[in-house]
C-alpha cells in the first residue's frame, strides 16, 4: 500500500477500520541467502537496501525484541554530516543526502527537518579549530559557515555569551544538519524491507552461531536453527556478545549513554546546538520538550539506566550555556548501550570467519549514520568489497595503525 493523500481521503471513508499492517509477521524458514542480526535502524536499513538496490531477496532480520526497542529508539534524533577526516566525511555526506530523500525514498513520514546544527566554540584555539573543520568539509562539498558571536547572537540571543568561564566566541553552522523522527526511521525502513520481500522477525533472540570448517553457516535462536549462506551482524552494543558465539574478540566497548527531555515549553530553540566546552546537545521537540544529552557514563555496562553524577555534569553545561534552564523540570531519562570502538570510528568490514560480516563501533553516530551505514554494509555483504566512502571503515586498523581519531577519545572514559 502506497501512502498518499488520496489513501488518507480513501480510508477516512471506512473510519479508517481497513488499513493494512505496515509490515508481515512471518515464522522464520529453515534456511536464508542472509541472516542479518539486529533489528535495528542499521539491520533494518541494511536489509532493505539489499532487497531494493542489489536484488537479494531471500533475507532475513532477526530481532530479540521489537523493532525499534534498541538505540534506533533511544537516541536524540540528529543528524549532520560536520566531520573532518577523510575516512569520515565523505562517509557521512553519503548519509545525509540519502536523508535528504528518505522519505520519498521508502514512502514513509520519517520528520526530516533540517533545522541547522550549530557548534559553539569558546575560545579563539577552538574557533581555529572550527575553521579547519569548516574548510576540510567545505573542499568535500560539505556546507559550512563559520560565526562570529554577533551571529550567534541574531539566532540565538538568550545564551549566556559572557559566561566567565566560557564565553561564547562564534560557532560553525551546518544548515542542511537538523533532526529525525527516530522510531519512523525504523519503521519506514522495516515497511520498505517487507514490501520487497524480506522476512522481519521480531522476538527472535540469537544463542549461538553455528561454524562449519571455518565459515558461518547459521544460527541458534529462540525460534529454532536458521541456516543462511551469509550472516551480518549489527548489533550495536551487545556487538561482543554475539561476535564472541563466532570466537571473535571485537576492539569494542559498551558503554551506557543517557538522554533526557524536558517538560513541554513553548518554541525558542528551532535548531540543534551543541556547547562546545563541554559535550552538551540540545534541540526542541514538536511536542515542545528539550531533548539533550551528553558524555556516556565511563564504565562498561549493558544496562540501559545511568547514574545521577553524570545527569548533573549534562545539566550542568545545558545551564551555563542556557541559564534560563534552571527553571525547566526534566521529564524523563533513559539509556542506551553504546559501541564504543577505540578511536571513536565504526566497523563496516568481513571477519576472519568466512562469511561473517561486521557492523559495529558508531561510538555517538549510530543513528545520523544509518542510511549510508545500511547501504555500505548491503553493498559489502551483496558485492564483497567495501563502498569507497566505507573503505576506512576496516576491522584491521587497530593492528595496522590506520586509526580515524576524529575526536581521539573512543572508549576512554577519562577523555570525555
Amino acid at each position: 500500500m502506497k501512502y498518499s493523500v488520496f489513501s488518507l481521503f480513501r480510508h477516512s471513508l471506512s473510519g479508517h477500520k481497513n488499513w493494512e499492517p505496515a509490515w508481515r509477521e512471518p515464522a522464520p524458514k529453515a534456511e536464508y541467502d542472509i541472516v542479518i542480526v539486529g533489528g535495528g535502524g542499521h539491520g533494518l536499513a541494511t536489509a532493505y537496501y539489499l532487497a531494493k538496490e542489489f536484488g537479494l531477496r531471500n533475507v532475513a532480520v532477526l530481532e530479540k525484541g521489537w523493532l525499534g526497542s534498541g538505540n534506533i529508539g533511544r537516541n536524540t534524533t540528529i543528524i549532520r554530516s560536520n566531520y573532518m577526516l577523510p575516512g569520515n566525511n565523505p562517509f557521512y555526506e553519503l548519509s545525509m543526502k540519502l536523508w535528504e530523500s528518505l522519505e520519498q525514498d521508502f514512502n514513509f513520514n520519517a520528520m526530516v527537518s533540517q533545522r541547522g546544527v550549530l557548534n559553539l566554540c569558546h575560545s579563539d584555539p577552538q574557533r581555529d579549530a572550527f575553521a579547519r573543520r569548516g574548510n576540510a568539509m567545505r573542499i568535500d562539498g560539505v556546507d559550512a559557515e563559520l560565526l562570529d558571536a554577533h551571529a550567534v547572537r541574531e539566532m540565538y540571543p538568550f545564551f549566556d555569551f559572557d559566561n566567565p568561564r566560557f564565553p561564547i566566541k562564534g560557532g560553525l553552522l551546518q544548515r542542511r544538519g537538523g533532526t529525525v523522527r527516530h522510531d519512523a526511521v525504523a519503521w519506514g525502513y522495516a515497511r520498505g524491507a517487507d514490501q520487497h520481500g524480506v522476512d522481519i522477525i521480531q522476538h527472535c533472540e540469537v544463542k549461538g552461531i553455528k561454524i562449519e570448517k571455518g565459515k558461518a553457516v547459521g544460527v541458534e535462536t529462540s525460534r529454532g536453527f536458521i541456516r543462511c549462506k551469509k550472516l551480518a551482524l549489527a548489533t550495536a552494543g551487545n556487538s561482543s556478545e554475539t561476535a564472541a558465539m563466532a570466537g571473535l574478540k571485537l576492539p569494542v566497548e559498551s558503554h551506557v549513554l543517557q538522554a533526557f527531555v524536558s517538560e513541554g515549553l513553548k518554541p525558542f530553540i528551532d535548531g540543534v546546538v551543541t556547547f562546545g566546552a563541554g559535550h552538551f546537545y540540545v534541540s526542541q521537540s514538536d511536542k515542545g520538550g528539550l531533548v539533550f544529552g551528553g558524555d556516556i557514563d565511563g564504565y562498561n555496562s549493558y544496562a540501559r539506566r545511568g547514574n545521577l553524577p553524570m545527569i548533573e555534569h549534562v545539566i550542568e553545561a545545558g545551564v551555563a550555556m542556557i541559564p534560563a534552564l534552571a527553571r525547566v523540570r526534566v521529564l524523563r531519562s533513559w539509556g542506551g548501550i553504546m559501541d564504543m570502538s577505540m578511536d571513536g570510528s565504526p566497523i563496516i568490514d568481513k571477519t576472519p570467519v568466512g562469511g561473517l560480516y561486521l557492523n559495529t563501533g558508531w561510538c555517538y553516530g549510530g543513528f545520523k549514520a544509518t542510511p549510508a551505514s545500511g547501504y555500505c554494509f548491503a553493498h559489502l555483504i551483496a558485492r564483497d568489497e567495501p563502498k569507497d566512502v566505507a573503505s576506512h571503515y576496516r576491522l584491521d586498523r587497530f593492528r595496522r595503525g590506520y586509526l580515524i581519531d576524529e575526536k581521539g577519545q573512543g572508549a576512554t572514559p577519562n577523555l570525555h
